[in-house]
């Protein structure tokens, strides 16, 4: 495994420390530096890091992309994971569930990731505006997940692989003259895990929208989306209130 490097956190995240007042701010930049590892042999580096000690807070992805893995019997649902997100792919102590999935972690690329030691822990404790933004990007991340399970739930496959790939635009697309560019390099096998589908179907969904033009796969096994996320939406339906109003009985 490559030699881990240090860091200042905030020069690798600059946007955590948004929160933070220009003096405090370069307080924290100077103060906050971190352990960084570099992983090019995706899954067996990552492998070995999830075994690090569960005292630690966390790892936080600077750069690539990171696939989370959940079997259930003869069934993988999956979870991708980018620059910005905070995993913690251990844990004090393996609960005793019933049904015991199985959590696999690999990575989709080249991969940064910074430790967020004990260490680093007790010098969070004087920055509780970044110990915000920490908390902040979970949240994120749990709506993310809701957002997947919803799309899951779609009716047509080839439905939920549009607004898949709407939602995984929304953070790692690019706008070019052809459309949207995803560079994410997913394969069949992958889609049906982040859609909830047999690859077959996945397969014929692709065929069916390649064909139309809506989303196609280019030379380099990465992904074009061309029309309007708008149209996903029920036709003539308004959009839902941002927060639902509770009345007492």
């Amino acid at each position: 495994m490559p030699e881990a490097r240090r860091a200042p956190l905030l020069e690798l995240d600059p946007d955590l420390g948004r929160l933070l007042p220009p003096a405090r701010r370069n307080e924290a930049a100077r103060g906050l530096v971190v352990s960084v590892q570099e992983l090019y042999d995706g899954g067996r580096e990552l492998a070995a890091l999830t075994r690090s000690s569960p005292s630690h807070l966390g790892l936080l992805v600077i750069d690539g992309v990171v696939a989370r893995e959940v079997v259930l019997g003869d069934t993988v649902s999956t979870e991708l994971l980018g620059a910005g997100d905070v995993i913690r792919p251990w844990t004090l102590e393996e609960p005793a569930g019933l049904l015991e999935p199985t959590v696999l972690w690999s990575a989709l690329s080249d991969v940064s990731l910074a430790l967020l030691g004990r260490r680093f822990a007790v010098q969070l404790c004087g920055y509780p505006e970044l110990y915000t933004a920490l908390i902040d990007r979970l949240s994120q991340r749990s709506a993310r997940l809701a957002t997947t399970q919803a799309i899951s739930q779609m009716t047509k496959v080839d439905r939920r692989l549009v607004a898949l790939f709407w939602h995984l635009a929304e953070r790692w697309g690019r706008m070019t003259v052809e459309g949207v560019h995803v560079p994410l390099r997913i394969s069949h096998r992958l889609l049906g895990q982040l859609v909830g589908a047999r690859r077959p179907t996945i397969s014929s969904a692709v065929g069916q929208l390649a064909a139309s033009g809506e989303l196609v796969r280019r030379r380099d096994s990465t992904w074009l989306l061309t029309g309007d996320p708008a149209a996903l939406r029920a036709a003539g339906r308004p959009a839902p209130p941002r927060f639902k109003v509770l009345t007492a009985a």
